[in-house]
């Protein structure tokens, strides 16, 4: 059984909800138009005489920002790690380079043709290495 106080509550909750004055409920609601805008310099901010439905709000920045570009689009963005498209397009090329013609491969069509190029280029690159380290 509920006792006599919440019983009397229950019923008078209702009633006092009702006896609200109806501007109370209006007063919540939220304004129609909220705008946001960026005053630069000694310009006025607009106001909302006469607009009810209307909440103007002004943020204002010197003079210098007005046609400056936005901080956001300013900074350089951070690498998002992992290697550049160059050197990707070139492990691609490697990657398939062992079954195309002139590779120096058993596998594919012609691949033997390329093992003499290999060995020159091999031979280069040790002509080199002997130059630039001083041996005769």
């Amino acid at each position: 059984m509920i006792p006599r106080y919440r019983a009397l509550a229950l019923f008078a909750l209702p009633l006092i909800a009702g006896l609200l004055p109806s501007s109370m409920a209006q007063a919540a609601d939220p304004p129609e138009r909220v705008i946001n805008l960026i005053v630069y310099g000694d310009d006025p901010c607009p106001t909302d005489a006469g607009k009810e439905d209307e909440i103007v709000v002004c943020a204002r920045k010197p003079e210098a920002e007005r046609y400056r570009i936005p901080k956001a689009l300013r900074e350089k963005p951070e690498p998002v790690g992992g290697p550049g498209w160059s050197s990707q397009v070139a492990e691609q090329q490697k990657a398939g380079q062992a079954m195309t013609p002139n590779s120096c491969s058993p596998n594919g069509s012609y691949g033997f043709t390329g093992c003499t190029q290999a060995m020159l280029r091999q031979w280069y690159a040790e002509k080199r290495m002997q130059e630039s380290s001083g041996v005769p």
